[in-house]
């Protein structure tokens, strides 16, 4: 009898929102963002991050927060796999870029329009340097 895969850890439960929570701060931290870009790349209000960041958050994160925090999570992976010198990954967001999506500027102020669809430019740009998504 073939053997049955476990069933996936439901990503809209409180110990997974948690756990993305917290690894979007270090992120943050690596990335050296302010609680101003923090909460702009989540799209939520600066008190609600600073609520979470300080008790976590009190239900399952709403699916937009888990949209945004898949797709931050993605660009991160991207920028390691790129360049995996970790000093030179988290400073990428920070240099002028001449690519056309960039226009010569960074790619941090693209991720912070406040829009869901420029976090998903950056990482399908990421990804296609790369060689794909994964």
């Amino acid at each position: 009898m073939p053997a049955i895969a476990p069933k996936p850890a439901a990503l809209d439960t409180l110990p997974a929102s948690a756990a993305a929570l917290r690894t979007f701060l270090r992120i943050a931290d690596a990335w050296q963002l302010d609680p101003d870009a923090s909460a702009t790349l989540l799209g939520v209000p600066r008190s609600t991050l600073y609520r979470w960041k300080k008790d976590g958050p009190p239900a399952p994160l709403p699916r937009d927060t888990l949209e945004r925090l898949s797709l931050i999570f993605g660009i991160y992976k991207a920028l390691q796999v790129l360049l995996p010198e970790p000093e030179r990954a988290d400073a990428w967001l920070r240099r002028p870029n001449t690519a056309p999506l960039f226009s010569g500027s960074p790619a941090l102020d693209r991720l912070l329009s406040g829009m869901t669809s420029d976090l998903y430019v950056v990482r399908a740009y990421l990804d296609a340097q790369r060689g794909g998504w994964t």
